[in-house]
């Protein structure tokens, strides 16, 4: 097995995959599916009988298996534990996979004196007391052990009333409902006392058996299989002590399974150092990429923007090898393209000014024909003065509401719900960064009709997330009739509004950073319209903002071309690891 481990080290340490958020940005997290793939082959190879050597000389378990029988008989005779029915030998058809000479087929339910649920003190959640005797629920059982800092505590007198749900040292603990079934773990010797709750069933095995070889039998891939593929009912029903007792378990020689037991805990902690050093050169090159793309834009001119790029560009096939890398060269293409260092400036162009006057005349314009009210637009004369940042001398500052026809957000009141009509979309329509109309609500047409013009979003206008996920800006591409909540930004563009550069802002780290700031509460997060209208952008002339937008658009693509490599890349090391784990196996 360590020759297993050795031989396929980069394919362990290499196979990672991204694990799945949404909202703005990335987080950056990764699962090790190399590693946790050499877990799960570890366990497996032991429960088959393939980790340590067999030895001919031992016990073997059927014997082991008749003395567990007669210790158990002898415990329900004296009333130590409850009579249970015999259960049913386990047929041909129901092994599934040969095990060695002297290993022994047998149910669950035959290896232990109690497999029982806990239940739900009277009272429910109101029984609980600030200190007392630990109740244990499903957040508390962890494959690698207990995690007792968010442990529920009972008084002692309703401990006692609940005498089926005791847990003891050295007992198993499984989680038999929801998202965490299979989850697994032995109490340690200094939890003297415990209750569980419901959705945990306590495993108490018959000496001699070896629990941790239990324990570790659970987590294989085997068993989990079981857990995953008996569980009855709705998914918060689970696994009955019906199911459980059943399962048919691979029983080695009691000698054997303490090889097992000391085998396992060994690659386990040569697992946990691969992990540690796969993170720690994650974690190193995450720094590295962060800190050469950060000299990219703090460079003081575009001789040392050059410099810089060289320096970073001779060891680009190093740097950007993971989806994250390619995320933050994304951030840093729209950070040097709002800082004016992506495109060259031309003396040729426009005035960025006339765009604001063109945008001004447009706007009062809509104001006379009733569509909007004058909307009252925040001065930008002091942001030429003082400036978040220096900009090429032919561009301006200008407000984010200035750029806009209007920039509000969806009608303040709850619409009547409608199984049919204009579709109402909601935050999570939008946080993919496009609009999802699948699964989407709907309002009467009646109510859309009398909505104001300026919450009607029309094809090339800007929403924008403004609570929970917010900072999303989603450019619409579609001419059809929709509405949104209150909790989505409407921007509605003008003939003239610079739309893509716009959304181009909002989506740097400049724009992300300024919607940090400016966005107030504590449990839910909100961006105020105000402080968004008031958004100082950076703004070059019309004729720079196409050629920025241009450009941002094809090294994205770019960006998105490496991204589908290395994930095709990733997939083919993760399926080679599936495929090393399937070759041991057979």
């Amino acid at each position: 097995a360590r020759e297993l481990i050795t031989e396929h080290l980069d394919l362990w340490t290499g196979a990672v995959t991204k694990k799945s958020s949404s909202g703005r940005g990335s987080n950056g997290k990764v699962e090790l599916t190399g590693v946790k793939k050499l877990r799960e082959l570890i366990l497996e190879l032991a429960v088959r009988g393939r980790l340590v050597h067999q030895d001919q000389n031992e016990e073997p378990a059927a014997l082991l298996a008749e003395k567990i029988a007669t210790e158990k008989a002898e415990l329900m005779q004296a009333g130590a534990i409850r009579k249970s029915p015999k259960l049913p030998q386990i047929s041909p058809d129901e092994i599934p996979f040969d095990i060695p000479n002297g290993w022994h087929w047998i149910r669950l339910g035959e290896l232990v004196k109690k497999i029982g649920s806990g239940a739900t003190p009277r009272g429910g959640k109101n029984a609980y007391v600030q200190s007392g005797i630990p109740f244990l629920r499903s957040q508390n059982i962890w494959n690698d052990g207990l995690n007792l800092q968010d442990v529920a505590y009972i008084p002692p007198e309703t401990h006692e009333r609940m005498a089926n749900t005791h847990v003891f040292p050295n007992d198993i603990l499984l989680n038999i409902t929801g998202a965490s079934l299979g989850r697994c773990t032995v109490v340690p010797t200094e939890l003297e006392m415990a209750n569980v709750s419901q959705h945990v069933t306590i495993i108490r095995t018959i000496d001699p058996l070896n629990r941790s070889y239990l324990h570790y039998l659970i987590l294989s891939p085997y068993v989990q299989s079981l857990v995953w593929g008996r569980q009855v009912g709705m998914a918060r029903e689970g696994l009955s002590k019906k199911v459980l007792e059943q399962f048919e378990i691979p029983l080695p020689p009691l000698e054997e399974q303490h090889r097992i037991v000391q085998k396992v805990d060994e690659l386990m902690a040569l697992c946990d150092r691969l992990e540690q050093q796969t993170s720690d050169q994650l974690e190193a090159h995450e720094t590295l990429v962060d800190t050469l793309l950060g000299t990219l834009t703090q460079s003081e001119n575009a001789t040392e923007l050059a410099d810089n790029w060289a320096h970073l560009a001779a060891h680009f096939d190093t740097l950007f090898t993971t989806e994250q890398s390619i995320d933050k060269l994304k951030q840093t293409i729209l950070q040097l393209a709002v800082m004016g260092r992506l495109v060259e400036q031309h003396i040729t162009d426009t005035t960025p000014s006339a765009l604001i006057d063109n945008i001004a005349h447009e706007r009062e314009e809509l104001v006379g024909s009733g569509k909007i009210r004058k909307p009252k637009i925040p001065a930008s004369m002091d942001l030429q003065t003082s400036p978040p940042f220096h900009v090429p001398r032919n561009w301006n500052w200008a407000r984010l509401g200035e750029l806009f026809a209007v920039v509000t957000d969806g009608d303040h009141q709850a619409p009547p719900k409608s199984e049919e009509g204009v579709p109402f979309l909601v935050i999570g329509n939008l946080n993919a960064g496009h609009i999802d109309f699948v699964g989407c609500k709907h309002v009467e047409e009646n109510y859309y009709l009398k909505l104001d013009w300026s919450r009607k979003p029309a094809n090339g206008d800007l929403l924008y997330t403004v609570t929970g996920s917010y900072g999303i800006p989603i450019k619409v591409l579609t001419s059809k009739a929709f509405c949104v909540q209150r909790h989505v930004a409407i921007l509605r563009a003008t003939v003239s509004t610079p739309r893509d550069y716009a959304k181009l802002v909002l989506e740097s780290e400049y724009g992300q950073s300024y919607a940090d700031e400016i966005a107030t509460g504590i449990a839910q997060k909100t961006v105020p319209l105000t402080g968004l209208r008031k958004m100082p952008v950076p703004l070059p002339p019309e004729e720079e903002q196409h050629r920025i937008v241009q450009k941002v658009d094809e090294l994205m693509a770019l960006c998105d071309q490496l991204k589908e490599r290395l994930n095709q890349a990733s997939e083919t090391r993760c399926q080679l690891a599936e495929a090393v784990v399937e070759g041991a196996l057979n």
